[in-house]
């Protein structure tokens, strides 16, 4: 396993959202970055994390942290396990009453869930070398990339996540 940090959340060509993971141990500027496509609710939740923004009410995300809270559980880390057929799978791992849980999740939802609890995220070695990429973004780049997405989580209107 690779612990990894969120370098970003852009669009892709087609507007698609994706999340790039970039390993933190070490690595050279130019290492692999793994890009996750995710659907634009859960990009946004990701970045509201990230920078720190409040929102009018509690997203999924933070309902499950405040949840996890309440019962005493903590959040200990969430690990990208494997790529099967171009979806990615993904654990939280939980400790909750001296027991250690492990729960299925979407890889989107457990980055959500470790950036409001401040857990390491981990990428399985075997689905770095399938799917990362060659970290090309410069950091003025990821820069640019999460001022633009900030300025839309700031332009965005609460009752477009509202059922």
């Amino acid at each position: 396993m690779v612990q990894v940090r969120v370098a970003g959340v852009a669009l892709d060509n087609t507007g698609e959202h994706v999340i790039l993971l970039q390993p933190i141990d070490g690595l050279p500027a130019n290492s692999r970055l793994l890009p996750i496509w995710i659907g634009a609710m859960e990009a946004t939740s990701i970045m509201v994390a990230i920078e720190g923004a409040e929102t009018p009410r509690p997203l999924t995300h933070d309902l499950l942290r405040a949840t996890l809270q309440v019962v005493g559980a903590t959040v200990d880390k969430v690990e990208v396990t494997r790529i099967e057929q171009g979806t990615f799978y993904a654990e939280i791992t939980i400790t909750a009453n001296g027991a250690v849980h492990r729960i299925d999740a979407r890889p989107s939802d457990a980055v959500a869930l470790a950036s409001r609890t401040e857990a390491p995220i981990f990428v399985a070695d075997e689905v770095l070398a399938e799917a990362g990429v060659e970290d090309v973004i410069t950091e003025a780049e990821a820069e640019a990339d999460v001022e633009e997405f900030s300025k839309f989580i700031d332009q965005v209107d609460p009752d477009d996540f509202r059922e």
